[in-house]
């Protein structure tokens, strides 16, 4: 009678949910690309009845409001949440009936103040309730309590804590949990663990269920990272009620309006693998590569309202990508090419720089070459092990730092991949450095012989 469809958002680290008794359905924190959703609808036959917020999200771009708008669908979102739209006001302990479906919202604070959490059951069949838990209980975790500012953290971490062993207290342990956030997403508060889980399986697995409340707020707090910048931009747009987004193909660029463009200051960013851009590439481009977290990374790093020119190699690439940056708020690249880079150039020389390795690196340092060394990773990454005498500067903070790397001599920059220190090399090759890609696993710069050193 229960069935949960899930619409993931590998690219952000998040889930969205439409849960049906087979006639009607509930959607669940739904992305900006309302599509997925409305396909799932056509092609199951569904009347969308209720469009559920478990918070304003600070990650993406929700595209609820504009779902329940083209569906008629109630949209239901937190009394006490700020908005400029007509909602349906949901408070704690609001039940309602759908079809064969209940839901019950619980109030779950600590992602946010005004976090609700949903619990769906179908009364008179056997099915096991479920419960969609947004940035609230997370698998092996929970959301973290540091978006709304350092001002706050430690109340809502606490609230966090409380809410969690409210869902425990109150929903039996058979009881699916759905969270939006927690498979890669910069919204979970530490490391979640696992596809799928129960109450009952958290209760016995959760550090918020197994350790007290002051010792679990002081090791989470402890532990929270760098978060993207981008992050700021989302709650005013949510909730102002963002329309649905326009997905059309962009105008297409010829080499003349590139050039224009990177000479204006303006983000042309290709979004071909690292290898191929090291290899020869638009110069003064910048490098997300689709092949990874492509729209994180240049949410975090794009000064925010700087027209976006997007380069790839097919149709199809440039299409996810337009998809992936709407997510975010990046309503329409300023142009596009597809192609060859070698079309893109036209009468322009490529510019280039070489790929390297840790036992490269290694090997450099031992006849003497004394290579400067960058480390882009997270302050908590480099603590953990770092190459003895290399500069760190985190990749979100390079473009304001980029002065403080070396213009004078070559600078080898390194990541845990590699797929960041392609987005930092591309960065330094544009202000004019000798840049190297280390294009290895981190793991690999002991065994290639450089010395790791913590602290």
């Amino acid at each position: 009678m229960i069935e949960v469809i899930t619409i993931e958002t590998p690219s952000l680290g998040d889930r969205s949910y439409v849960v049906t008794d087979g006639t009607v359905a509930v959607a669940v924190d739904p992305q900006r690309d309302l599509d997925r959703v409305l396909d799932v609808l056509h092609e199951r036959g569904l009347r969308l009845t209720h469009v559920l917020e478990t918070h304003i999200h600070n990650d993406y771009v929700t595209g609820g409001y504009a779902l329940a708008q083209a569906t008629g669908a109630r949209y239901c979102v937190n009394a006490d949440d700020e908005v400029s739209f007509e909602r349906t006001p949901v408070r704690d302990g609001d039940e309602w009936t759908t079809g064969a479906l209940r839901v019950r919202a619980l109030a779950t604070p600590g992602h946010t103040f005004t976090h609700l959490s949903y619990a769906v059951d179908a009364p008179g069949h056997d099915d096991e309730p479920v419960v969609f838990t947004g940035g609230s209980l997370l698998h092996g975790s929970t959301g973290r309590p540091d978006l709304l500012g350092p001002n706050h953290t430690d109340a809502l971490a606490r609230h966090q804590h409380a809410s969690a062993r409210r869902l425990v207290a109150e929903l039996p342990d058979a009881t699916e949990i759905y969270p939006t956030h927690g498979f890669g997403s910069f919204c979970a508060a530490t490391p979640t663990s696992g596809d799928a889980s129960t109450i009952g399986s958290q209760r016995t697995s959760n550090p918020a269920l197994r350790q007290d409340v002051e010792e679990w707020v002081e090791q989470t707090v402890a532990s929270l990272t760098a978060h993207p910048a981008y992050y700021a931009h989302m709650a005013p747009a949510n909730s102002a009620g963002p329309a649905a987004p326009d997905l059309s193909p962009p105008a297409p660029a010829d080499p003349a309006e590139l050039r224009r463009r990177i000479d204006a200051g303006e983000w042309v960013v290709d979004l071909r693998g690292r290898t191929e851009f090291a290899a020869g590439h638009l110069r003064g481009a910048f490098n997300f590569g689709a092949d990874g977290s492509f729209v994180t990374y240049l949410g975090w790093l794009l000064p925010w309202g700087t027209p976006v020119t997007l380069l790839a190699d097919t149709p199809e690439d440039l299409e996810a990508a337009q998809r992936d940056l709407v997510r975010i708020g990046i309503e329409r690249p300023a142009a596009a090419a597809t192609g060859r880079v070698e079309d893109w150039a036209g009468v322009d020389a490529l510019a280039s720089y070489r790929r390297v390795t840790f036992a490269d690196v290694a090997a450099a340092r031992a006849a003497g070459e004394e290579p400067h060394v960058l480390d882009v990773r997270r302050d908590d990454e480099r603590r953990s092990g770092h190459v003895a005498g290399s500069q760190h500067v985190p990749l979100h903070e390079l473009l304001d730092r980029a002065d403080e790397v070396p213009h004078d001599r070559g600078v080898w920059v390194h990541c845990a991949s590699g797929y960041r220190a392609s987005i930092a090399a591309a960065v330094l090759d544009r202000a004019g450095v000798d840049v190297v890609l280390v294009d290895d696993g981190f793991d690999n710069a002991a065994g290639a012989g450089l010395v790791v050193v913590a602290g």
